[in-house]
């Protein structure tokens, strides 16, 4: 059986994303959305919240399964048994960056391998900051997150606004 991660942020999960997840999914007889809790960044929503808006999402993958973890991708990874990493580009801008991690993973861990997978023309300019940016001005964000999410999404947009 061929495992593979999806790891990432999330925060919040967007349209772009549930491409790459289905595209994914499609590769591997199980794939493993990895929800990042990155003592580093300060997500807008808690790890939590993050894989339950995931779980949401992918309840209709039947192959697709959520889980929060800390630490390396690659070590989360091999724990799981996985021998493929899916990362997602949207700009050249994104593969410089992503072929650095690609490039170490493959160092740490020689077993599993990077897919690159181009994101769909519609949502290549799609992130998660540009979801929460457009949220926090009371814009319109039904283009760009998936319609399970948005009341959860416009839920903690306003009780940070009103911090």
């Amino acid at each position: 059986m061929t495992i593979g991660i999806y790891p990432g942020s999330f925060d919040p999960v967007t349209l772009g994303h549930l491409d790459i997840i289905k595209r994914s999914s499609k590769i591997v007889d199980r794939l493993i959305i990895g929800v990042l809790n990155n003592s580093a960044k300060k997500p807008m929503f808690s790890a939590r919240e993050r894989v339950h808006m995931l779980e949401l999402v992918v309840k209709d993958i039947q192959n697709a399964t959520v889980e929060p973890f800390d630490g390396l991708t690659v070590e989360f990874a091999k724990s799981r048994n996985a021998t493929v990493m899916f990362r997602g580009l949207r700009a050249v801008t994104d593969f410089e960056y992503e072929i650095q991690i690609a490039q170490t993973n493959h160092a740490l861990s020689p077993d599993i391998d990077t897919v690159f997978l181009t994101t769909s023309v519609q949502y290549s300019y799609l992130s998660s900051s540009i979801v929460k940016e457009v949220a926090s001005y009371e814009g319109n964000i039904t283009k760009f997150v998936p319609e399970s999410i948005l009341p959860l999404v416009m839920e903690k947009i306003k009780k940070v606004r009103s911090v």
